[in-house]
């Protein structure tokens, strides 16, 4: 449940609600929740071959289980301060006609941080795949259910609402990244 719920905090879906609407402007709005849909499925599965192939991409690239918590710490840090203090468009391209793959499923979604601690829980613990898919399908499903209902979110929430949702999110990953670079580090020097 924990890894679950750190990967939905990565996910960040609400604050990606505003994202995925700025990003669905040249759509058809009757198409949304299909485009949604279908860029939520590319998002999962990218993230289900992560899982599997990604702790070989690190074996290939020498990369130790102490660096990739170090990084991930980092990584998680930088996403956490741009959500905390958000600078425009956050660097995310900007979208004029219905999107594919890009950006609603890379990288709003399965985005690097998303990959990185993906990376990093099965790095740690390899035995435990069904345990880190399981939690990927339930922070992924309930990101789904969020985004698919962005529409009525903005509605509800307002931009204020969404914005402090989001700060709050913030300040939880960096809690998380914190802990992520300190074992990282700590890890490293004990071995």
């Amino acid at each position: 449940m924990s890894a679950a719920t750190l990967l939905f905090f990565v996910m960040g879906p609400l604050g990606n609600v505003p994202l995925f609407l700025s990003a669905l402007r040249g759509a058809d709005p009757a198409r949304y929740r299909a485009i949604i849909l279908r860029d939520m499925l590319f998002a999962l599965g990218i993230m289900v071959v992560f899982l599997f192939v990604g702790r070989i991409l690190l074996e290939i690239l020498g990369v130790s289980s102490e660096a990739l918590t170090a990084a991930g710490g980092v990584i998680l840090m930088i996403i956490a301060i741009r959500l905390i203090f958000p600078t425009g468009d956050n660097g995310r391209p900007q979208v004029f006609e219905e999107p594919f793959i890009v950006p609603l499923a890379i990288p709003y979604t399965a985005g690097p941080s998303v990959l990185a601690t993906i990376l990093l829980l099965m790095s740690q613990e390899p035995e435990r795949w069904p345990t880190w898919l399981a939690a990927i399908l339930l922070a992924w499903s309930a990101a789904a259910v969020i985004l698919l209902a962005s529409t009525s979110l903005q509605k509800l929430l307002g931009e204020r609402g969404l914005t402090a949702i989001e700060r709050l999110m913030g300040m939880i990953l960096i809690i998380v990244a914190m802990e992520m670079l300190l074992n990282g580090v700590r890890n490293f020097f004990l071995q």
